[in-house]
């Protein structure tokens, strides 16, 4: 396989990686002159090492618009360095999960379901019906109902922290959820940016080998015109 040397680097790549420097934008060009002054439009580069500029060319365009780049930006950019998926499903089981935030987890799901309801108020039917009917008001509880009072007390006193507990776990996977939409577009954006950048390479490339080709349809044009004067 036929291999070329870089101008960038001196490294040896494959001759189909190569590309010409002026096929190159501007300031990917200036981002590259600034490790290598003697890099110049008559020099060459592979595509590889085009590559690892562009994304730096992105990296320090980020740095521009916000600033020093956070965790959630760094992710972003290294996803691009990698092509790995930038986030993971925030609806997915964590199996890190402790066992009271499992049962945190239950507790709020039956809590807050027509099945604890309807239960709820048939234990309250079966308790008053037992106490003020069937034991005639001098059963376990008559009348106020003083023990299904304290019942009730700690029920609601015992249930609503582990609720908020389940709560605020759901709070979190909605933030891990906004910040997943955020390195998404973010993301997005700059594989856009990318693949404007690769076509324009490919329309700039494109354009040179049909006027090379029309070059040479010109020459041989003009060689038959010569034969047929003669």
């Amino acid at each position: 396989m036929k291999n070329f040397k870089s101008d960038l680097s001196g490294k040896d790549f494959p001759e189909k990686e190569k590309v010409s420097a002026e096929f190159v934008r501007k300031p990917i060009i200036d981002l590259i002159k600034k490790d290598a002054p003697q890099f110049n439009d008559s020099c060459s580069l592979s595509m590889s090492e085009l590559n690892f500029y562009r994304e730096k060319y992105i990296t320090d365009f980020l740095q521009q618009e916000l600033g020093e780049l956070d965790d959630m930006e760094k992710k972003v950019v290294q996803s691009l360095k990698d092509k790995s998926l930038v986030s993971d499903n925030p609806d997915d089981e964590d199996p890190n999960l402790t066992l009271g935030q499992r049962v945190a987890d239950k507790v709020a799901a039956f809590g807050g379901s027509w099945t604890f309801i309807l239960s709820f108020i048939f234990f309250l039917l079966a308790w008053i019906g037992i106490n003020a009917f069937f034991l005639a008001n001098k059963g376990f509880d008559p009348y106020p109902f003083i023990l299904l009072n304290l019942i009730l007390s700690c029920v609601a006193a015992l249930q609503a922290p582990v609720i908020m507990m389940s709560q605020n776990r759901q709070g979190e996977k909605d933030r891990e959820k906004a910040q997943n939409d955020y390195m998404v577009n973010l993301k997005s954006e700059l594989e856009i940016r990318l693949l404007h950048e690769k076509i324009d390479h490919l329309i700039l490339h494109q354009e040179q080998s049909l006027l090379e080709i029309q070059q040479v349809q010109i020459d041989m044009m003009n060689d038959i015109l010569k034969k047929i004067d003669k």
